[in-house]
C-alpha cells in the first residue's frame, strides 16, 4: 500500500532512523530512497552522522529548506514487490518509485477528455442482464461496471492517468480501446467490477406462478391434456448476478521468459486498500510493465538476429557446397571428355597402322568420320571453346550459384 508523508513528515523520518534501515521498512533501495528525497529536497544525514550521535559526539542536524516554486505538497512512496525479477525490471521499479513520489493518491486529479468521454458513455448505456454497462469503443477506456460505480470511476481515472503521466506514459485514443503510450511501449489495459452469482430464489410473484401452473397441470392431468400444459410452463433464471461494487483495474498480459517474476498487472479493491488510493503503485506497475515489454521485445530481436544469422551461414555453406559442386562436375565434365578423346586418338592411330592398303568401304568411312569428330571435339576443348562454354553453364563467373535454392527447413 502506497505511503503518503508531508516534507516535513518526510523530513523527520530521514532524521530519526539510518537511510539503510529506513529503505528497508519501504522495501527499496536506499539509493531510491536519497533520491526521493533530493528531488523533494530534503536533507539527509551525512556520512558518519549516526557513527558520531552513537558514540555521543555533537551533531548537527541540517534544517528543512523551503520548498521549491510549484514542488508537491505530499511525498507518496509506493507501495515495493517482492519476488524474483531481472536486474533491468528491478532497476525500473527503482525509478519509477522516484517518479511516483510527485504523485498524491489522496488528491483529485485534473480531467482528461478520453475519461470524461467515457464516464458519460457509461452513463448512458443499459445495465445487462448481470447488471453491469459496459464500454469497448474505439478511443474509450474498456470499462464494464455496475451504474452506482461510474462515480467511483469518475475519481479513479483521473488519478490513474495522472500516475501514468508521472511515468512518462499519456494516456490515448484510437481504432481500439484507450491505451497508455510512451515513446517505445503501448501498454493496453481495463477495468471491471467483480460480480457474484447465487443460486436464484423464487420471489413471491414467481412462486404465485409455479403454484398456478402446478393448478393448472393437475387440472390437465384429469383431462389428459399434457402437452399443452408443459407448454404453458413459466420459466425462471437459474442463477442471480450481484455487482459486488470491487473494482478491479487490469494491465494487458505481459510474459516474461526465462525465469523470474512476471510483473504485476492486476490491481484490486481489498477490505482496506481501494482503487482511489492505488494509483501511485498502478502507475509503478505500467511503468515496471511497460520495461518487461521492452525487455522481451529486445529479447525476441536478439533471438531473431541470432537465428537471421544461423539462417545467413547455413545459407553461405550450401551456396558454397552448391559452387563447389558445380564446379567439380563441370570439371568432370571436361576431364571425362578429354579422356574420351585420348581413346578415340588411340582407336584411330590403331586402326590406322592396321588397315591394309586398299580398306573396307566401311571401315574407311569410319576412320575419315572418326578424324574429323576428333577435330570437332578437339576445337571444343580450346581456351576460348571453353570459355563459352562454361559462359553457358555459368560456371566460374559471378553466377556460379546458378539455380542454387536454399532449404526451407531453417
Amino acid at each position: 500500500m502506497a505511503r503518503v508523508f508531508t516534507r516535513e513528515q518526510l523530513y523527520e523520518l530521514v532524521w530519526s532512523k539510518p537511510m539503510t534501515h529506513l529503505a528497508k521498512e519501504f522495501a527499496i533501495s536506499d539509493v531510491a530512497l536519497h533520491k526521493i528525497c533530493r528531488k523533494h529536497g530534503i536533507p539527509n544525514p551525512p556520512l558518519g552522522w549516526w557513527a558520531k550521535k552513537a558514540a555521543g559526539k555533537k551533531v548537527k542536524q541540517i534544517p528543512l529548506p523551503e520548498a521549491k516554486p510549484g514542488a508537491p505538497d505530499r511525498i507518496t512512496i509506493a507501495d515495493g514487490e517482492f519476488g524474483r525479477e531481472s536486474a533491468n525490471l528491478a532497476a525500473a521499479r527503482e525509478r519509477a518509485r522516484v517518479q511516483a513520489s510527485e504523485g498524491d493518491d489522496n488528491e483529485a486529479a485534473p480531467p482528461h477528455p478520453i475519461v470524461d468521454r467515457t464516464i458519460a458513455k457509461l452513463r448512458k448505456e443499459k445495465p445487462s442482464d448481470i447488471g453491469l454497462i459496459a464500454v469497448s469503443e474505439g478511443g474509450l477506456i474498456k470499462c464494464e461496471v455496475a451504474p452506482r460505480s461510474v462515480d467511483r470511476l469518475a475519481v479513479i481515472l483521473p488519478r490513474i492517468v495522472r500516475a501514468a503521466s508521472l511515468q512518462g506514459f499519456q494516456l490515448v485514443g484510437g481504432e481500439g480501446s484507450a491505451h497508455f503510450k510512451s515513446e517505445t511501449e503501448v501498454i493496453g489495459f481495463s477495468i471491471s467490477e467483480l460480480v457474484k452469482r447465487e443460486k436464484h430464489v423464487l420471489t413471491d410473484a414467481e412462486r404465485s406462478k409455479e403454484e398456478a401452473w402446478q393448478r393448472k397441470r393437475d387440472l390437465a392431468a384429469r383431462r389428459n391434456a399434457w402437452d399443452a400444459v408443459l407448454l404453458d410452463r413459466p420459466r425462471f433464471p437459474e442463477w442471480d448476478y450481484h455487482p459486488t461494487g470491487r473494482l478491479s483495474f487490469k494491465f494487458e498480459q505481459v510474459y516474461v521468459f526465462g525465469g523470474g517474476t512476471a510483473p504485476r498487472r492486476s490491481f484490486r479493491d481489498a477490505k482496506i486498500q481501494r482503487l482511489e488510493t492505488m494509483a501511485s503503485e498502478i502507475g509503478v506497475g505500467l511503468a515496471v510493465l511497460a520495461a518487461a515489454k521492452t525487455e522481451q521485445r529486445l529479447k525476441r530481436e536478439a533471438e531473431e538476429r541470432r537465428r537471421e544469422e544461423e539462417r545467413r551461414r547455413r545459407e553461405l555453406a550450401e551456396r558454397a557446397k552448391h559452387i563447389e559442386d558445380r564446379r567439380i562436375a563441370g570439371l568432370g565434365a571436361v576431364l571425362a571428355e578429354l579422356d574420351e578423346l585420348d581413346r578415340l586418338r588411340r582407336l584411330i592411330a590403331m586402326l590406322t597402322t592396321e588397315v591394309p592398303v586398299e580398306s573396307t568401304p566401311r571401315l574407311s568411312t569410319f576412320l575419315s568420320w572418326a578424324r574429323d569428330h576428333l577435330a570437332k571435339r578437339e576445337a571444343r576443348l580450346s581456351a576460348q571453346a571453353i570459355e563459352d562454354r562454361f559462359a553457358a553453364e555459368h560456371l566460374f563467373g559471378d553466377d556460379d550459384d546458378h539455380a542454387f535454392a536454399p532449404s526451407r527447413w531453417y
